[in-house]
């Protein structure tokens, strides 16, 4: 806690707002989409999925393969709390929700599905994008399936896997393509990284994932400021040759790789 807190006063020291940005393209994505202040009907859906998870007191045994919980003491847990604590916040949500509407992809991968509270927000930015959302634990996964099935969310496939399993089985299809596989002409026009938060698997997805990378495409992690190992992560992201544009929000860690625009680096206040 002592450590996110340091993080997070440096972060307001340096961070900024469109006022103080010289880029035409994170200036139009600030004013048109992070500080659009405007309501929208699929606000009222968003919370109307959290309120359902909310009201849900069953207990849940999760399989955590990631960096573990701040949070839970336990791994057997109730899924009101999850949604509560442990999910994306009700303001992330419709940010996430903005973005994807804003950028319009086609094809969106999730990792890290928790309950599916940003799974809805991805699907309802866009209902004609394809969306495969991972999640390691088949309790968590069984909730959110159920939940996704119940509110609707026709475009997203939900898959119960291990992070690393998927994505080198996909690689795996790339470099050896079958007629059967669906796996080597797949491509993501939007990646949202919400599995493992330590520093060698971010690095590992990082890596594995490059292969799916276009000029349109936008990558968003999650906890970038989480832990010190997070924070050098984001650093070594940051500073990769094929990225360009990067977009720190103190949750999240945005990254683009946009050849036309110079390497450039923005901390923004949302």
């Amino acid at each position: 806690m002592l450590f996110q807190i340091k993080s997070y006063l440096q972060f307001l020291w340096h961070s900024k707002n469109e006022h103080a940005v010289h880029s035409p393209f994170v200036f139009c994505l600030l004013t048109k989409c992070f500080y659009d202040k405007k309501s929208k009907p699929q606000y009222a859906v968003l919370k109307k999925y959290r309120n359902s998870l909310l009201a849900n007191n069953t207990t849940i045994k999760v399989t955590d393969f990631g960096a573990g919980s701040k949070v839970f003491k336990s791994n057997t847990r109730v899924i009101s709390k999850i949604a509560k604590t442990a999910g994306i916040s009700s303001k992330r949500a419709e940010l996430l929700f903005r973005i994807t509407h804003y950028f319009q992809p086609d094809s969106i991968l999730e990792i890290g599905t928790s309950l599916g509270l940003a799974t809805a927000a991805l699907s309802l930015g866009n209902l004609k994008a394809k969306i495969t959302t991972l999640e390691g634990c088949p309790e968590t996964a069984k909730i959110a399936q159920l939940q996704l099935q119940t509110f609707n969310y026709n475009n997203v496939a939900s898959i119960v896997t291990t992070f690393n399993s998927y994505l080198e089985k996909r690689n795996s299809s790339v470099n050896t393509p079958t007629e059967h596989s669906g796996l080597n002409t797949e491509h993501f026009s939007l990646i949202y990284f919400d599995g493992n938060h330590s520093k060698k698997a971010t690095l590992e997805y990082f890596e594995l994932l490059l292969s799916t990378v276009t000029n349109e495409t936008i990558w968003i992690f999650d906890d970038i400021h989480w832990s010190l190992e997070m924070e050098q992560a984001w650093k070594s992201i940051k500073s990769h040759p094929q990225v360009t544009v990067t977009i720190d929000t103190f949750q999240w860690g945005l990254v683009f790789f946009r050849r036309e625009q110079p390497k450039e680096h923005f901390v923004i206040r949302v």
